[in-house]
């Protein structure tokens, strides 16, 4: 019988949902990260977002590390034993694309801005208060930085809106992939940064990404322009990224991936600046894949690599 370790709470709220999936016989197991080390000796499979030397080092049988989303930046890969491989899973492209276009149309829109003042009695932004019209996503650039899984489908959907997509990826492509006005490559980031209405970022956090946004990159941007971040928030410099929303250098920012999080209950701020104090930036706690086709399909997912491993094939999405 395959023995399967869920460690933490995220990728413990699957395993019922993979459960139901399995195609074969498993034994499920929950703990938490500070108990892994102990659970891990006679586990096949791990499925879990952190991985240490201490977790590589019990794991004596261990055949998959299955992280239970796209990020690898808790994981030491110099930890992973012998013989044990590495495999992300996908599936949550629709669920951030839908966060990425509400949250477009909620900064360029001013609903929440609007939504506080009307409930003060102000009827501010609107034709009542002669205010200047909102702008339209339609012939606005999206700027994507990341043209992976959630890129094209976010370009899928710019499409549809009639905006106009520029994108960078790792290698640049020798042509335009369809619906691109450009894809180009990292030596190619300052034309996207100029570009772009809305820069979104959905590039994988690796030591080439980590402060790829600086103060330089931000001047770059249009005054008018939004960022939305929803990989992870240490590809943007902290503080430029707080000095420009401050300072108006960008018109605002959606932020769902930040700089601290909660490491015990009470009330936790994301960053060290004073972000929350910003009119100008919609914030989220990290939840534009926490939708429900994106749980269902990251536990089908998990699940096949699960009896892939239980019939000794190979499993899917292998990193290492």
């Amino acid at each position: 019988m395959t023995r399967v370790a869920f460690v933490g709470a995220t990728p413990g709220s699957l395993a019922d949902r993979v459960r139901r999936h399995l195609t074969t016989a498993c034994e499920l197991l929950l703990t938490d990260e500070k108990a892994a080390v102990g659970a891990l000796a006679d586990v096949d499979v791990v499925v879990t977002f952190v991985f240490t030397g201490g977790m590589g080092a019990a794991a004596r049988r261990l055949k998959l590390i299955q992280v239970p989303g796209a990020g690898l930046d808790r994981i030491d890969r110099s930890a992973i034993p012998a013989g044990s491989r590495l495999a992300t899973v996908y599936g949550h492209d629709n669920g951030i694309a839908e966060y990425v276009v509400g949250a477009m149309l909620a900064l360029s829109r001013g609903f929440c801005r609007m939504d506080a003042a009307m409930r003060q009695g102000s009827w501010e932004g609107g034709w009542v208060a002669a205010a200047p019209p909102w702008p339209e996503l339609a012939g606005k650039t999206l700027g994507l930085l990341g043209y992976g899984r959630i890129g094209r489908r976010l370009a899928q959907i710019a499409h549809a809106l009639r905006m106009e997509v520029w994108a960078i990826r790792r290698g640049a492509w020798p042509t335009e992939p369809p619906g691109l006005a450009f894809c180009g490559g990292p030596a190619d980031l300052d034309k996207v940064l100029e570009r772009a209405d809305f820069l979104v970022l959905a590039l994988p956090l690796t030591a080439e990404t980590r402060g790829l946004l600086g103060e330089r990159q931000l001047w770059l941007m249009k005054p008018t322009a939004f960022l939305i971040n929803v990989a992870r928030a240490e590809i943007v410099d902290e503080a430029a990224l707080y000095e420009a929303l401050r300072g108006g250098l960008i018109a605002g920012a959606a932020l769902d991936v930040w700089y601290q999080y909660p490491k015990e209950s009470g009330p936790t701020y994301p960053s060290r600046y004073d972000f929350h104090r910003l009119p100008n930036v919609l914030m989220t706690p990290h939840v534009s894949a926490w939708t429900e086709g994106t749980q269902e399909g990251r536990a089908k997912f998990i699940a096949e690599n699960i009896d892939r491993i239980a019939r000794s094939e190979p499993p899917l999405n292998l990193i290492a």
